[in-house]
């Protein structure tokens, strides 16, 4: 399945800073809701400056139109379409589907295991992961255990 670009992605003001309260407001909000469907449709959970920059998200070609970078400083960005709190329940919900509750899982078998393909979490990355189950920890409905806890 293809991404279905916003009806905005295709007006060359679009990737201009619009210089009216107002309209930049509206602007800044389709922009996010863009840039967080994109994420969410590829899997896309961290986005690199440099590599952004020809990524069709922000470089149409067909209106020969990217947008400006303004911080030179940063390099790369989070992208949390979903918050921690809402993967863990994922995850938890398929555990408890899949009756595996107290059962003991490696970090790759969550996000990468053969048992977890086409579920939504599956690839996800391990920092995101981590914090879904430390929100699954804080609520009592996991618990990590490091290699280092002996």
């Amino acid at each position: 399945m293809s991404f279905e670009w916003p009806w905005q992605y295709n007006f060359p003001p679009f990737f201009t800073l619009q210089p009216n309260v107002d309209t930049r407001q509206k602007q800044l909000a389709a922009w996010c809701s863009l840039v967080l469907s994109y994420c969410r449709h590829h899997k896309l959970y961290t986005v690199d400056v440099m590599e952004a920059q020809e990524s069709p998200v922000f470089n149409n070609k067909k209106i020969e139109s990217n947008l400006e970078w303004l911080d030179k400083n940063k390099s790369r960005c989070l992208v949390m379409w979903r918050r921690p709190e809402e993967w863990g329940k994922l995850i938890y919900q398929w555990v408890s589907k899949n009756g595996m509750n107290n059962s003991v899982f490696t970090l790759y078998e969550l996000s990468n295991g053969d048992d977890t393909d086409g579920e939504e979490f599956h690839g996800l990355e391990d920092w995101m992961l981590q914090r879904s189950l430390q929100a699954l920890q804080t609520e009592g409905k996991a618990e990590i255990i490091s290699m280092d806890d002996g």
